[in-house]
């Protein structure tokens, strides 16, 4: 499927020209506010954890550890290691 082009405003004063680079600014700075918030809201360091919490974020690490481990063996089981770079020499 072809892309679909978009018709290039035509501008024929200056003052069509700014009031494009106003509108143009505004919606970067609200995109910009937008993304802050976004990005925020990701690094949000909960408070007020308890230990129960705490036991089972080890908990899931310790699973997620353990996951890796088993299909690293199985990988170098079967097909000699992650993309071959453990293989045996003959």
């Amino acid at each position: 499927m072809l892309p679909v082009k978009k018709p290039q405003p035509v501008y024929h004063t200056l003052e069509e020209i700014r009031q494009r680079k106003d509108e143009l600014l505004e919606q970067m700075q609200e995109d910009n506010t937008k993304f802050s918030t976004l990005w925020g809201e990701i690094f949000v360091k909960r408070e007020g954890n308890s230990k129960s919490d705490y036991i089972s974020g080890i908990i899931a690490n310790s699973v997620t550890i353990i996951d890796m481990f088993l299909l690293y063996r199985k990988l170098k089981k079967n097909y000699g290691g992650i993309l071959g770079l453990f293989r045996k020499k003959h």
